[in-house]
């Protein structure tokens, strides 16, 4: 299982939102900085989301993204704002690794097809959700400010035609709250695709990587390709070295 440390971008700066609440901001400074100390630590990968496009659509962040991309040293996968074939055209020909889809991919189907087959293993489809009273995952679409009315299965189920390099699956009740990953969802999420699953949202320790590198599904026994960390890494809670061993956590 990967790991892949997360820097959000809010007007230039590293910040961390908890539960997705864009009121509830901790600021970390300068995301140039922190992902030249995260890839030289030993990062496998860099996760770079720019919020303020994830909500408004426009790239506000973009030249961050993009300096980021050019200086890293390691695989660098970003979203946020990705709305048309030009965005993912521009980050991917800037050196960007992997181009996450969110909003878009989920309400334009034909975009997010377009871009996986132009870019097949580059393309990851980003689903957010909340698990409401009845038990339904419900996904939320711009900056998770909005239902998109669809459930986390009936979405899953559409795509493993695609070429697709990975879906970051996020838990957004856990996200920046340290309080551990949805690893009974994520479980049963693994057996509805084929697709490569990276779960984010929740890690609060390295025994929480460990756990969802151990995870396997019921059916086929599949595992996770990758977790999504960022404000235990960004707080001290664990080192790159520490976060790296635990996902390589096998039994």
């Amino acid at each position: 299982m990967d790991l892949l440390a997360a820097i959000d971008l809010r007007g230039g700066h590293a910040v961390r939102l908890v539960q997705g609440d864009f009121d509830r901001e901790e600021p970390f400074g300068d995301p140039l900085a922190i992902a030249d100390r995260f890839a030289a630590a030993g990062a496998p990968w860099l996760h770079v989301v720019d919020l303020d496009a994830a909500r408004s659509g426009r790239p506000v962040n973009r030249t961050v993204v993009l300096e980021i991309a050019r200086r890293s040293a390691v695989p660098v996968q970003t979203g946020g704002g990705v709305r048309t074939e030009r965005d993912a055209v521009e980050l991917i020909g800037a050196g960007v690794a992997r181009v996450v889809l969110g909003t878009a991919g989920l309400q334009d189907p034909e975009l997010l097809a377009a871009c996986a087959t132009r870019f097949p293993s580059q393309i990851v489809l980003g689903l957010d959700y909340r698990r409401r009273s009845d038990g339904r995952r419900e996904v939320a679409v711009r900056g998770w400010t909005e239902s998109s009315g669809r459930s986390l299965e009936e979405v899953l189920g559409t795509v493993d035609h695609l070429p697709l390099g990975a879906v970051v699956v996020t838990a957004i009740e856990r996200d920046g709250t340290l309080g551990g990953p949805d690893l009974d969802g994520l479980r049963d999420l693994l057996d509805l695709t084929a697709v490569p699953v990276v779960a984010s949202g929740g890690v609060g320790t390295v025994g929480d990587l460990a756990d969802l590198a151990r995870l396997r599904s019921p059916g086929s026994g599949r595992r996770l390709a990758g977790a999504v960390v960022g404000k235990a890494l960004l707080g001290g809670r664990m080192s790159i070295g520490e976060a790296v061993a635990a996902c390589a956590t096998s039994e």
